[in-house]
C-alpha cells in the first residue's frame, strides 16, 4: 500500500482542510483511460470504487490504475527550482 512521509501528510492535509472544505475531502489520484501519466485533484469524497487511503488526518483516494501503480511506492515532498512544494514518488525499500 502507498506509504506517505511525514511531510506528504503536512502537505495533503494543507490542500484538503483548506477554509470550506468538506471535513470528507481528500487528494484524488487518478489516471485518465489510456493514459501513462497520474492526475491530482482535490475531491469532496472518494469517487465508486476509489481505494481510500487515510494517515494521520490526511485522506488520498485512488482509482484502480492508480492503487495498483502505487502499491510499492512512498509518496514525499521537495521543492522545486522555484520553492514551491511538489510530490515526490519513490519505491519502497525493504
Amino acid at each position: 500500500m502507498l506509504m506517505l512521509t511525514s511531510t506528504a501528510v503536512e502537505a495533503v492535509r494543507d490542500i484538503t482542510t483548506g477554509k470550506g472544505a468538506p471535513v470528507e475531502a481528500g487528494l484524488r489520484i487518478s489516471s485518465p483511460e489510456d493514459a501513462q501519466s497520474f492526475r491530482l485533484a482535490l475531491a469532496v469524497a472518494p469517487s465508486q470504487g476509489d481505494e481510500v487511503l487515510t494517515a494521520e488526518g490526511a485522506r488520498i483516494f485512488m482509482d484502480r490504475k492508480a492503487a495498483e501503480y502505487f502499491e510499492d511506492k512512498i509518496l514525499d515532498t521537495d521543492l522545486d527550482s522555484k520553492g514551491n512544494t511538489t510530490f515526490v514518488v519513490a519505491p519502497q525499500t525493504t
